[in-house]
């Protein structure tokens, strides 16, 4: 026989399973005074991370109302009637006088209808008489419909990460936020279908049991993809660029026809690079938590994201922001990859906006009530065709466009955009043989293991720096003490500059890709070979391009 303890109860003896909440015992004698303050607490989301909200609730004489303070949005105060209704229709009763809720601390502005659930249950502690204390080590988040069912709501792993910071034992959240919740250790999590239920097992009249998960076995068991590059056929020259790309942290840009595959190999990119470590996970979840993408069969990511947004995209959409700042999908590819095809259709704004997060890993949103700040270390992949029809330069089809027409499209890719990729690959049409071959391709794990393998080599070069991870984070000065050029490495990069017309910008990024290309081939110096296979993605530098 175990005992069940819960707050609001004397103890039962009643038989539980293992992994029970054992609760303090508290329990009103009838000679206490009638309590009329209870205190609940909650967590709200800003920017990435959560902070802890005190919710009050008041009852007093007087007329029948409910005031909600505290910098409330429109859907937080109309939670009143959201909570009214669920606690009359789940048996229970609200105070019946002037009833104030206080969302503390009162500076910062709350929004969404996660705090249903701990509203709805303050009530009914002041409407019973029930002392609050022991609640201070629990936390509760959830939408109530009105049938008193509690519905999901986003940031729920934050929530989680900051309830085990503050110390609470326990954090209840709608059962279907159960399983993301309980990917944070150290703190029992409970998924609690209605308001019913939730009061009913505080009270000790049932039992839950909290949900468990294991989230290193979760993590190794979901980390795999559904495409791998050994479904593309040929391209090997295109395959090895993105690979020189993904083992430096490059940004890198597809120059070819339609149908040559730039969209298939943009999507095998994230199996190619570095598995994500557990730290990295958790980061990239909390954005997608905050954002609602995660749901009961994906609580959790654990593959590199990739996100194609369309060229119609807006800044807004791209960046993030709103009038409660949102992340956008450079948030959302955090830690992954960002795929932007038909790079010139996309609004000439909307690119100009992602120069700075480019060079920072991260973008700030700046809004009338205070400034967020959303992670975005992304890979940026982008396509384009060479010329509006797409045949600019085929041998197979004839282009109907002008040189003027050619220019003009191009030009929609300003300089300094393209000043922050470092590669420019042209991707020709797949042959016949290529397509009809019956010859196996290199498999994803082949190449990521190469990457790994040069990754691992940067990491230790980098370990006294830590704000660089990758070759292609490099400033001026990791520059020249990581990239020395010997006298025929120096004067192969003369010559390109001179006779390829390459422009300054180049050098750098020359330098960078040189060094990777290095690494992959486990060499401490750059040679020759490395100069000259960097140049040669430096496509739009070239006097053909431009």
């Amino acid at each position: 026989m175990s005992i069940i303890l819960n707050p609001l109860c004397r103890p039962q003896s009643r038989p539980v399973s293992e992994g029970y909440l054992r609760f303090p015992v508290m329990r009103f004698s009838a000679t206490l005074a009638i309590a009329m303050l209870a205190k609940i607490y909650s967590a709200a989301v800003y920017g990435v991370d959560a902070y802890e909200i005190e919710i009050e609730v008041n009852g007093a004489g007087g007329d029948p109302n409910i005031v909600i303070v505290g910098l409330p949005d429109a859907a937080v105060k109309e939670s009143r009637d959201r909570v009214t209704t669920a606690i009359a229709n789940s048996g229970y009763y609200w105070p019946r006088g002037r009833t104030t809720i206080n969302l503390a601390p009162a500076d910062i502005k709350k929004e969404g209808p996660s705090f249903d659930l701990p509203i709805a249950l303050g009530m009914i502690a002041v409407t019973e008489n029930l002392d609050s204390s022991p609640f201070e080590n629990f936390s509760f988040v959830g939408e109530l419909a009105l049938d008193g069912s509690v519905r999901a709501v986003k940031g729920v792993l934050p929530v989680a990460l900051e309830a085990r910071r503050r110390g609470k034992r326990a954090l209840f959240v709608p059962e279907a936020n159960a399983l993301e919740a309980a990917m944070v250790d150290k703190i029992d999590i409970y998924g609690v279908q209605n308001l019913r239920q939730t009061f009913a097992f505080l009270r000790g009249e049932i039992a839950l049991l909290p949900t468990r998960a294991d989230l290193s076995k979760f993590f190794a068991a979901h980390q795999t993809y559904d495409v791998d590059f050994s479904d593309v056929k040929g391209q090997s020259h295109v395959k090895r660029a993105i690979e020189v790309a993904v083992a430096g942290g490059h940004n890198v840009l597809m120059i070819g026809p339609p149908g040559s595959g730039k969209s298939m190999l943009a999507k095998r990119i994230p199996t190619i690079i570095p598995p994500l470590s557990i730290e990295e996970a958790i980061g990239t979840t909390k954005i997608h938590s905050i954002a609602g993408l995660l749901d009961t069969e994906q609580s959790f990511v654990s593959t590199r994201p990739f996100r194609p947004p369309h060229h119609t995209i807006s800044d807004i959409g791209l960046l993030g922001g709103g009038t409660f700042p949102n992340p956008g999908e450079v948030s959302l590819a955090h830690n992954g990859v960002l795929f932007l095809d038909e790079l010139p259709e996309f609004k000439r704004s909307a690119l100009e906006v992602m120069r700075q997060p480019l060079e920072d890993g991260k973008v700030t949103v700046s809004r009338a009530a205070g400034s967020v700040t959303f992670p975005c270390e992304f890979m940026l992949v982008a396509a384009m065709n060479p010329c509006p029809c797409g045949y600019f330069g085929d041998l197979k089809r004839e282009c109907r466009c002008g040189p003027v027409q050619v220019q003009r499209y191009r030009q929609r890719i300003s300089g300094p955009l393209l000043d922050r990729i470092d590669l420019h690959i042209v991707v020709p049409a797949v042959e016949y043989r290529d397509v009809a071959s019956q010859r196996a391709e290199e498999p994803s794990a082949a190449i990521r293991e190469r990457v790994i393998r040069a990754r691992e080599c940067q990491q230790d070069r980098f370990r006294n720096d830590p704000k660089v991870n990758c070759n292609a984070r490099m400033a001026t000065r990791q520059l020249k003490q990581h990239c020395k050029l010997g006298d025929d490495s120096q004067d192969l990069i003369r010559v390109a500059m001179t006779e390829l017309n390459l422009s300054a910008r180049a050098y750098d990024r020359i330098l960078k890709v040189s060094r990777t290309i290095a690494d992959l081939d486990s060499k401490s110096d750059i040679a020759p070979e490395h100069i000259s296979e960097a140049i040669q993605y430096r496509t739009f530098d070239r006097t053909l391009w431009i």
